[in-house]
């Protein structure tokens, strides 16, 4: 998926200039973010958090606390304690307790997760010392079953 462009829509927030002029800090609870494929389809996609932060020098939107990501078009409900849009690089950066589930049963935790948006490719990363935990439901046609033989 590349993303053309981005919209954003707020609901129930307070905005505030800090120092450079070009980073605005929302405190609130939503955050709807339209993106638009390189196809045209829109997909909207959630993001609730404690604080949000949008740069527009570095293209970077910071979410901090409690993150909770919802993308209807994907099936995905995804939380964190910290979630980076790189809009420049068409990526994002979930890190804290990431948990990612999807309607079909598939899921991942990790401590990090770094999700490239143009190749749709997801990199997950423990906490170390500690792994990480995927569980994927694995479909089989009808056809297809063939007894174990050693």
């Amino acid at each position: 998926m590349f993303v053309r462009s981005l919209s954003f829509a707020m609901t129930t927030w307070t905005a505030k200039l800090s120092s450079v002029a070009a980073l605005l800090v929302f405190t609130g609870s939503v955050f709807p973010v339209t993106a638009q494929t390189a196809t045209g389809e829109d997909s909207l996609i959630t993001i609730e958090s404690d604080t949000q932060s949008v740069d527009n020098i570095t293209g970077v939107v910071t979410a901090v606390g409690n993150v909770r990501i919802v993308y209807p078009s994907r099936g995905m409900v995804t939380t964190s304690r910290q979630a980076q849009y790189f809009s420049r690089e068409a990526m994002l950066v979930l890190s804290g307790d990431v948990d990612a589930v999807q309607e079909d049963g598939n899921s991942i935790r990790a401590e990090r997760v770094t999700y490239n948006l143009d190749e749709e490719r997801a990199l997950a990363n423990p906490i170390p010392g500690q792994q990480v935990q995927s569980t994927l439901l694995l479909k089989q046609s009808p056809d297809s079953q063939t007894p174990l033989t050693p």
